[in-house]
């Protein structure tokens, strides 16, 4: 079939072929994690990612590709998960802004439009490194600029679209050393790769879409922007609503216009968006006249008024404490260290289960503080803590811990009466006099730093590089707390996880007391899974 454009309702094929792509090999996905550790997530957080925006996608009733890859979008930032999710969202969110106002789109605009996709997601981290993910979709929208020249049907177009991306995906290993050393390619760029195909089965028609996981066709919770509690009664209607279908003259500049107008009519103004969708509240004594302004705009939904007097009139008012924290964390001891350490809320997960922006954006808000610390303890959640910085409207500060021992050392270091900057300052200073490690097993065969490792080996990382192997845990854990020691050191804080006895981790932790008399040693239970044991050296 020659086919030289493709619509709303076959580009909605594409993008749920291209999750079921995702969701079939997302284990395959996995298992290409540089270390042979069983912590590999890209393809679990990017099936989660795309599975986010197929949620938004089928309720939303447009059927023009704008329409579609507007909604894909949407989902998918709100449901991003690590990494490589918050990646993805941000290549559909390039995708989308490439496909404004179409109807339909050619070979020559879904090469623009995934070349827009490439330099949104650059544009997302802060330092973009080539052999990723990103490198496989930059290269991919170049060269599909100069195909969509060459072929007019969809079905050639995809085909030597997907030739580009696998070509890229091998040169992988060419350009990141871990890569080679480990024999993989990079496990984010074959999502992209899968992404591709999936979509290029619906082309032809080849994928059953009845074999979809099921998928709950209720629109996405667009409330978790936090809105603060009353603090005034002086205007009494809390307003919100959605403004979508922008009219075309709107720019991404109108948004801040229009909060200048509504702060005419009232307070506690939050206005977000982009030229896709704009949330808006207001407290305002005219709700009729915010929603008159905002049809300049777009059309509305959601509409939102409750009488705030009404509401709070037998409610005790509690204004916001200065300072709130929000950490992440894998088990229910570490868990309760965190909340023990005066953590507001702990939000379940880690390796293997990040959280998603949505998640984080709940939790800030429940913390009800002026001022939120989010402590991610992982780097894979690093960048969706700071997405979500940038959507809140409240003053979230994102702690960069890489491990549970840099957040727990960034927490023993806050101190709710000093000032702002001095507890930034200290919480991100603790965490360099802390070094962490990890022991757990291979999930395969792998050579790493000369170190060669078989599946089932019991593996210890120093601040996550491979440093030691064996065949048992005890002396893994012993040869890696070995290495991780100085002249320096005078703490050693050993968690043990939900696979090891109580009586195990006391046998280590005498052994290294006897070993060791000058340190202080702390044991506790941690709960998390894949580890056997998290050791932090201070």
């Amino acid at each position: 079939m020659n086919r030289e454009y493709i619509d709303g309702i076959k580009l909605r094929e594409m993008f749920l072929a291209a999750a079921q792509s995702i969701e079939a090999n997302k284990q395959a996905i996995n298992a290409l994690n540089v270390f042979p550790v069983p912590d590999g997530d890209t393809g679990t957080n990017m099936s989660l990612t795309i599975m986010a925006a197929i949620k938004e996608i089928q309720s939303t009733k447009g059927n023009t590709v704008s329409e579609v890859a507007g909604a894909a979008s949407k989902g998918a930032l709100k449901g991003a998960r690590g990494n490589s999710g918050v990646i993805l969202s941000q290549l559909f969110r390039g995708f989308a802004k490439g496909l404004q106002n179409l109807d339909k789109m050619s070979t020559r605009e879904c090469a623009e439009a995934l070349h827009e996709g490439a330099k949104t997601a650059y544009k997302a981290v802060m330092k973009p490194v080539e052999g990723t993910m990103l490198t496989v979709a930059r290269v991919t929208g170049e060269e599909a600029l100069k195909l969509s020249k060459r072929f007019k049907d969809f079905d050639s177009f995809s085909m030597e679209v997907i030739r580009v991306a696998k070509e890229t995906l091998d040169k992988t290993p060419d350009m990141l050393p871990p890569l080679k050393e480990a024999g993989v390619v990079d496990s984010g760029g074959m999502g992209v790769l899968y992404i591709l195909i999936g979509a290029a089965q619906a082309l032809k028609g080849t994928f059953d879409i009845d074999s979809l996981p099921l998928i709950e066709e209720t629109p996405i919770d667009v409330d978790s922007v936090d809105i603060g509690m009353v603090q005034d009664i002086k205007y009494v209607y809390c307003t919100e609503f959605l403004i979508k279908n922008l009219f075309p003259y709107v720019e991404e500049r109108d948004i801040d216009k229009l909060k200048d107008r509504l702060s005419n009519l009232g307070d506690s103004i939050v206005v977000v968006g982009d030229t896709d969708l704009i949330k808006v509240h207001v407290h305002t004594n005219m709700p009729g006249k915010a929603l008159q302004l905002a049809l300049r705009f777009g059309e509305l939904s959601s509409i939102k008024i409750d009488n705030m007097r009404e509401q709070h009139r037998h409610v005790i008012h509690t204004s916001k404490k200065k300072f709130g924290v929000v950490s992440v964390a894998m088990g229910d001891g570490i868990s309760s260290i965190f909340k023990d350490l005066s953590v507001d809320h702990v939000i379940e997960g880690g390796q293997t289960m990040n959280p998603s922006i949505e998640d984080i954006l709940n939790s800030v808000e429940r913390a009800n503080a002026e001022n939120v610390f989010v402590l991610p303890n992982n780097s894979n959640i690093i960048l969706s803590a700071k997405q979500a910085q940038g959507i809140s409207s409240s003053n979230i500060i994102v702690i960069p811990s890489k491990t549970i021992p840099q957040g727990l050392a960034a927490i023993l270091a806050f101190n709710p009466e000093s000032e702002l900057d001095a507890n930034i300052s200290n919480m991100t200073e603790a965490m360099e006099y802390v070094s962490s490690g990890q022991v757990t097993y291979a999930v395969r065969d792998s050579e790493y730093n000369g170190i060669s490792i078989k599946k089932d080996d019991i593996i210890g990382l120093v601040d996550g590089e491979i440093a030691v192997a064996d065949k048992d845990v005890a002396k893994t854990t012993i040869s890696l707390l070995e290495k991780m020691l100085d002249e320096d050191s005078e703490i050693i804080t050993l968690l043990y996880g939900e696979d090891v006895e109580s009586e195990q981790a006391e046998e280590i932790a005498s052994y290294i007391e006897d070993s060791y008399p000058d340190l202080d040693i702390e044991m506790h239970y941690g709960g998390q899974p894949l580890y056997y044991y998290i050791i932090s050296v201070e």
